[in-house]
């Protein structure tokens, strides 16, 4: 019996690490589905309506589907990366183009900001909503960018790939459990949507510190870091001092918005094929017949 002990210990260690470095993906998955409707049915393609039907009772309704389909993806794209992990330390590019990526998105959501629209309770302008596949694609590459930082930390605990797998696959499952409390929880607290996206921004950041200046950033900091985002963003929503300062945040997302047209002109092809590939599986809606 003594000689599972190390496994066991490996073994949480990896589920703890994974909890870690996984908060960041736990709350932007979370942001991303919560505007999807939670009593309306996957928006399934004609040939597809059929398969629809038999999977929804495992998948249910679109908000939860997307986690659950989600899920499904984010084990595949981690045991992918388990046996990629060699060329994905050797070639820096790959978190680069991460981190661009990264960045993109949550400028392209905090530029909203800038409006300086706000609702009756003077919360910031919501973040923009899509469909349930383009959400489902979005879903899958955070995660696979996510997840090169779990997958190699994780291997750096342990040379046995199904301990290492054991591991992760548990903590996959924690952190999606995990982004479906912090979608009900964006429900009550609309200001997490913008702290979801400034985690977004940090963690492109850190990538873009470690691979160009080598700046590494301990995994309790970047906690420690989410920890402190999520604290402030509620803050500011509750204490009303906080809130007069909120010029500087429109002035910051206007500077935010200025840049991200650069950036809109970098990603112009790779958002073409991402449209592309969305419009594969959605279809305009048409008004359903009674059978």
């Amino acid at each position: 019996m003594n000689e599972y002990w190390p496994i066991v210990v490996i073994v949480l260690q990896l589920i703890f690490l994974e909890g870690i470095l996984s908060i960041d993906n736990a709350a932007v998955i979370g942001a991303l589905v919560t505007p999807l409707p939670n009593d309306q049915d996957i928006p399934w393609p004609g040939p597809l309506k059929k398969l629809g039907k038999m999977l929804h009772p495992f998948l249910g309704y679109q908000r939860m589907a997307a986690l659950r389909v989600g899920l499904l993806g984010a084990y595949l794209g981690r045991g992918a990366m388990l046996f990629l992990t060699s060329f994905l330390i050797h070639n820096s590019w790959i978190k680069l183009i991460g981190a661009v990526y990264l960045i993109h998105l949550a400028f392209d959501n905090l530029e909203d900001m800038s409006s300086g629209d706000s609702d009756e309770d003077g919360e910031l302008k919501p973040i923009k909503v899509q469909t349930f596949w383009a959400t489902v694609l979005t879903v899958e590459i955070m995660d696979l960018i996510f997840s090169i930082d779990n997958v190699v930390a994780a291997v750096s605990l342990s040379d046995m790939i199904w301990v290492v797998m054991l591991g992760v696959g548990i903590g996959i499952l924690t952190m999606r459990y995990a982004a479906g409390i912090f979608s009900y929880a964006v429900e009550r607290e609309p200001i997490l949507k913008q702290a979801a996206y400034i985690l977004v921004l940090n963690i492109g950041v850190e990538l873009i510190l470690d691979q160009i200046w080598h700046i590494e950033i301990p995994d309790l900091l970047r906690f420690g870091i989410s920890v402190v985002t999520i604290g402030l963003s509620l803050a500011y929503a509750h204490i009303p001092f906080l809130q007069k300062f909120r010029f500087i945040l429109v002035w910051l997302a206007k500077g935010i918005g200025i840049v991200n047209e650069f950036v809109d002109w970098l990603f112009m092809p790779f958002r073409a094929i991402f449209n592309l590939l969305a419009g594969l599986f959605v279809r305009p809606s048409e008004p359903q017949l009674a059978e």
